[in-house]
């Protein structure tokens, strides 16, 4: 039987690639899929499964104060495989949304390779197609394809550099120093989604002093030519160089938390998340490091718990390239000057596992209207889905940073309110009507039913 040429070229088989070709898939669009993986990988990945999610478990708070909370509730009112995925391979993480994140990236894997117009192609794209495309190829990009779309645009890449947390095995953590338990006593359980290892004023300045004379990885040529740090994902040992309070007052604060042994809280606390629905490993909150692996070693078993830890993965830092999205895209996701052709995940800016799949989500719904001689969506700013695309398309593309999900994307209310956690549930309550009704408006409805939970199982 011959084969039938696919509608849509998706390239990258991570959050946001995986979720467009969905979308697409769903509004019956014949998707090719690209993901080079396994026949070359990443510095950074080290499976064949599509949506491999890297630096951390965690997707983010749940809660609709928060904004992340927020765009998870719109992906899922949106009809978003991965939020559903997300949903089903959840690990205890209080208030947070965590996943397993092997059991993540098969329940997604499987869902697409079985979806009948989704075709999963497993090679690397060295050129930009000239037909219908979206290009989620990630902050990892190949070389090549990074060349052909630095021709495309016309203009330089930005640059930043994002580093990773180390993991450590969850029986080698000593837990008659350690404590289970999360701030505030928010969201504890039997097995206990945090530990927390707490330190004295003198074990912190011990850990201070030896964390700024540790050694650190060597940068290649062409880094140092413009190493830029991504603010929010600053390795441990950089943001500790910017003063002996920075981490006491930052990642390691012990607001919260009561260390049962001595009944006070803590001079400082390093908090290990679990990783994995079994709960044997667990991940360093906020311990992204480009420290040299003996060092790791070395360094980090000075906190109190962890002096025999074993570490299932050390941290590590690589190189990120994103677009400059405000001169080049449309809130739509579509590249300006090309209407065929969009861009979704971290390679536009957007930041966070969640923001990732919501572009992917947008290129995906809008690329399958394009090809069906619909006009495109433009979400409403007022929803968070849309604010973001919105920071993307048209921020100040001569200061461009990438941009996680937050408030401060959204209009001020019609009425102001002063308290933080009402005004936060204020934005909540009228971004989800807003879209509730746009959604509704736009026809696509009908195309946010999700497969049978059976099949994810």
């Amino acid at each position: 039987m011959e084969a039938v040429e696919p509608e849509l070229i998706v390239i990258g088989g991570g959050l946001a690639g995986s979720e467009a070709a969905w979308q697409a898939a769903q509004r019956g669009v014949r998707v090719a899929l690209y993901e080079m993986r396994p026949r070359r990988f990443t510095p950074a990945h080290t499976t064949p499964w599509l949506a491999e999610i890297i630096c951390s478990n965690s997707l983010g708070s749940d809660e609709l104060e928060n904004a992340s909370g927020l765009l998870k509730a719109e992906l899922r009112r949106l009809g978003s495989l991965l939020m559903a995925c997300a949903d089903r391979t959840a690990v205890p993480a209080g208030k947070a949304l965590a996943v397993d994140r092997e059991l993540f990236a098969r329940c997604v894997t499987e869902h697409i390779e079985r979806h009948p117009l989704i075709t999963v192609i497993r090679e690397e794209v060295m050129e930009i197609p000239d037909r219908p495309c979206i290009i989620a190829s990630g902050p990892l990009t190949s070389d090549a394809l990074a060349a052909a779309i630095q021709r495309l645009t016309g203009q330089e890449y930005l640059y930043f550099y994002d580093a990773i947390s180390p993991i450590v095995a969850a029986d080698s953590i000593d837990m008659s120093i350690c404590f289970r338990g999360s701030r505030y006593g928010r969201g504890q359980d039997p097995d206990g989604d945090y530990i927390n290892c707490p330190m004295t004023k003198e074990e912190y300045e011990a850990f201070v002093d030896a964390l700024i004379h540790a050694e650190t990885i060597e940068l290649r040529d062409f880094e140092k030519e413009d190493p830029r740090f991504f603010e929010a994902c600053l390795p441990i040992e950089v943001l500790a160089r910017r003063g002996r309070d920075a981490l006491a007052y930052g990642p390691l604060r012990p607001t919260g938390l009561i260390d049962p042994r001595t009944g006070r809280p803590p001079y400082a606390v390093v908090q290990l998340r679990r990783d994995n629905r079994a709960g044997t490993m667990y991940s360093m909150v906020g311990f992204q490091t480009n420290l040299k692996w003996p060092e790791q070693r070395r360094v980090f078993r000075m906190i109190p718990g962890l002096q025999n830890a074993e570490f299932l993965r050390y941290g590590q830092m690589h190189r990120n390239t994103y677009i400059n999205a405000p001169a080049l895209l449309e809130p739509t996701m579509q590249f300006r000057g090309r209407p065929d052709l969009f861009f979704a995940g971290q390679i536009t800016g957007a930041e966070g596992y969640v923001g990732n799949i919501a572009t992917g989500l947008v290129a995906g719904v809008n690329a399958a209207r394009l090809l069906r001689g619909k006009p495109p969506l433009v979400f409403p700013v007022t929803t968070m889905i849309g604010a973001l695309c919105d920071y993307l398309a048209r921020a100040d593309p001569r200061d461009f940073q990438p941009m996680k999900a937050n408030f401060g994307l959204l209009p001020p209310l019609e009425r102001p309110v002063r308290d933080k956690r009402a005004r936060a549930l204020a934005y909540a309550r009228r971004a989800l009507s807003d879209l509730e009704r746009f959604w509704a408006e736009s026809g696509e409805a009908e195309h946010t039913v999700l497969p049978p939970s059976e099949a994810a199982s």
